[in-house]
């Protein structure tokens, strides 16, 4: 027996066909082959196990249905559906229950800044800082306050952010993503007034959760106003659904200030 070692290009293969002969080198060589052709097949099956096993742990969220529950980040989230048939989370991202009121507080859940992900930032109580990101990741759970164009958390800015379900720093369960301006659009108008009555009394049983001020990290309108967040970025702003008591719009914000999340179903 032999110690098999490597056959890179650098080594002088030469000393080994001397010693063993021709006919035991080749052999060799083919045995050689052979390990590295097995252990890419192995390599290979240990992905496809992977992936597989992460669809499993992941069915309860991409395989859900109208009517169905799961739990997502120690919470539990019911599923409804809206208009077209399109599939919607129960609750905002971080509350603890599905809105019993237009001014349920238990309803309101987190303030996301746009493109962040979770980190604890989202909180309402969450610390605030004025030192901006280079990255799509601040390795911190603190609100970005900004209060200079173009009023993002992030600097350089990064329209790739929340895009999809396999979106950069997607808070949403697997399968789930932000829905775009035209999908608020179209779920806004299925409503039976098109104003915050008509928002708590949708399937999606929208509360009034305020938002918070991208120039200080403070809390506004709790109770007077429901803010959501789309993907869909308007040059150096990204569009949101917004309502009061009047109209239900779809305005253009800045990325530092902080809304709701309601999550849709991708298709």
């Amino acid at each position: 027996m032999f110690k098999l070692i490597s056959l890179s290009d650098d080594i002088d293969h030469s000393h080994l066909k001397k010693r063993v002969g021709r006919n035991l080198y080749e052999v060799y060589v083919c045995f050689y082959k052979g390990l590295k052709v097995a252990n890419e097949a192995l390599d290979n099956i240990g992905n496809t196990l992977d992936g597989i096993e992460e669809e499993i742990q992941n069915l309860p969220y991409t395989s859900a249905e109208a009517g169905d529950t799961f739990i997502w980040n120690d919470l539990e989230y019911g599923v409804v559906e809206g208009a077209n048939g399109r599939l919607w989370l129960d609750r905002n991202l971080g509350a603890t229950r599905v809105a019993t009121s237009p001014t349920d507080s238990e309803a309101y859940g987190d303030l996301y800044q746009w493109g962040r992900l979770t980190d604890g930032h989202e909180k309402r109580t969450s610390g605030t800082t004025s030192v901006l990101s280079t990255s799509d990741v601040p390795g911190h759970g603190d609100f970005i306050t900004n209060s200079v164009s173009p009023y993002d958390w992030r600097n350089p800015q990064n329209d790739n952010l929340w895009q999809g379900v396999e979106g950069i720093n997607n808070p949403c369960p697997p399968g789930w993503r932000l829905p775009t301006a035209e999908e608020w659009d179209t779920e806004r108008l299925s409503w039976s007034t098109n104003n915050g009555e008509g928002a708590y009394n949708s399937p999606l049983k929208l509360p009034f959760g305020g938002y918070r001020f991208y120039y200080n990290g403070s809390i506004w309108d709790t109770g007077y106003s429901g803010n959501y967040w789309t993907s869909t970025v308007d040059g150096i702003l990204v569009k949101y659904l917004s309502f009061t008591g009047g109209p239900v719009e779809i305005y253009s914000g800045f990325r530092t200030s902080g809304y709701s999340i309601r999550p849709i179903k991708d298709y």
